[in-house]
């Protein structure tokens, strides 16, 4: 009797690990794109406390963009030249955007406390569609999913095909 009933514990403990352990993820995988979708929210609702809030404020914070007109990259959050400080025009003279901002996500991968997530963002609004393929690294720290790296690539409207 005592070795069926320590099959059964050992069965029981080794579904609970499995089941727990799938449920992780997804429970991640919710916070992650809660962050994401609040620091984007944040931007363009020109939100600086929030905004700064959904970012982990450290050196090796990263910010890029590129489109049609420009390329550009911020490295570190703090000082002079920081993505805090790089920002301050932009959050001190913009309205808040009215866009519609939809994710489609492409993956989110989780690496312990750290994390991968990829996706499309369309922003429209009543002028414009802006399309863009999104890459956000995040850290886990006291508990929270914080942002560490922005990268953001435009879609060019019309770009001819390239034969090879």
């Amino acid at each position: 009797m005592k070795k069926y009933l320590k099959i059964a514990m050992t069965l029981f403990i080794a579904w609970f690990a499995f089941v727990s352990s799938s449920a992780q993820p997804k429970d991640e995988t919710a916070a992650i794109k809660e962050v994401i979708a609040k620091e984007t929210q944040a931007f363009f609702g020109v939100n600086r406390k929030a905004w700064a809030n959904c970012w982990l404020q450290v050196p090796y914070a990263y910010w890029s963009y590129s489109d049609s007109t420009a390329t550009s990259f911020i490295q570190g959050w703090d000082g002079d030249k920081g993505i805090y400080q790089t920002f301050e025009a932009y959050f001190r003279t913009n309205q808040p955007s009215k866009a519609k901002i939809s994710q489609e996500w492409l993956e989110i991968k989780v690496f312990g406390n750290g994390a991968y997530a990829r996706y499309l963002q369309t922003i429209k609004d009543e002028i414009d569609r802006d399309e863009t393929s999104e890459v956000r690294v995040l850290e886990k720290k006291d508990g929270q999913w914080k942002v560490i790296h922005v990268g953001a690539i435009a879609k060019y409207p019309n770009l001819p095909t390239l034969n090879h």
